[in-house]
């Protein structure tokens, strides 16, 4: 393998920088022993951290994004895998481009306009100010990137192995069980993990649709930021990051064991 040339490495290197240079900027005001976020840091503390788990606000907010998070994986990996297996091997068509850009259109269309639909649609259903709402919201821009996934790992799979089941008298739903699924798995993991992503750093959604008590964690960033900024911020930050890093390594281990 050649090696790289020197302007490749360098133009790569500076788009990392342009990337990363915020994170690197506001992670280390995590540790800050000061109210505020500023440079240099006067010393180093846990406080901030501690306050994340002791206070009312951010505890209650950590708490209510896993609830909304954990159900919008799991209901947008069912809808995201359904959807996908309803469009598979079909034939590149107006209609099959259609139904295709209608599931992707919640990636394009501005999170205001989805805003303000959904929270006239949830005071009719009375959806609005309830987990449920929020949870439906969050789907609906999840949905997208589970399709997407799964779609590219169900594009790599031989179908011969699936008809070789089924002339083996496997019936389709046995097929799809101990087959399709298990085969598609990488890409239903990757799709259920941006899901999760996607609900974690939803704020203007749930700005809409969600009421006082389903105030989650980057909604309560919002309002920090508005009303009173603070070190805070930047360690619910830092769980956010971490938090991201850590399950992209475990899905990198799991679909490389999925996959030997």
């Amino acid at each position: 393998m050649k090696p790289l040339p020197i302007a490749k490495l360098f133009f790569g290197g500076a788009v990392v920088f342009f990337l990363m240079a915020p994170l690197v900027a506001i992670l280390p005001l995590a540790f800050t022993d000061s109210v505020f976020l500023n440079y240099p840091i006067p010393g180093f503390s846990m406080r901030w951290f501690v306050e994340l788990l002791t206070a009312d606000a951010w505890r209650r907010s950590i708490f209510n994004s896993l609830i909304v998070g954990a159900g919008t994986t799991a209901l947008a990996t069912v809808l995201g895998t359904i959807g996908s297996l309803g469009l598979r091997g079909k034939r590149v068509s107006l209609v099959f481009g259609f139904v295709r850009t209608i599931f992707l259109l919640p990636m394009v269309v501005p999170a205001v306009v989805l805003g303000v639909g959904m929270q006239l649609m949830f005071a009719q259903y009375g959806l609005a100010n309830t987990y449920l709402g929020v949870i439906v919201a969050h789907t609906v821009l999840a949905v997208p990137f589970v399709v997407v996934n799964v779609t590219a790992s169900l594009q790599g799979i031989d179908r011969r192995l699936e008809q070789a089941a089924a002339s083996m008298g496997a019936a389709p739903h046995v097929v799809l069980r101990t087959v399709t699924l298990p085969l598609a798995m990488p890409g239903i993991i990757s799709g259920a993990v941006f899901a999760f992503a996607t609900s974690l750093d939803e704020v203007v959604l749930t700005l809409f649709v969600a009421g006082p008590n389903q105030r989650t964690l980057a909604r309560q960033m919002f309002s920090t930021i508005r009303e009173n900024i603070s070190p805070a911020i930047a360690a619910a930050a830092f769980v956010f990051i971490a938090g991201t890093l850590l399950i992209g390594i475990l899905v990198s281990v799991g679909r490389k064991r999925a996959l030997q």
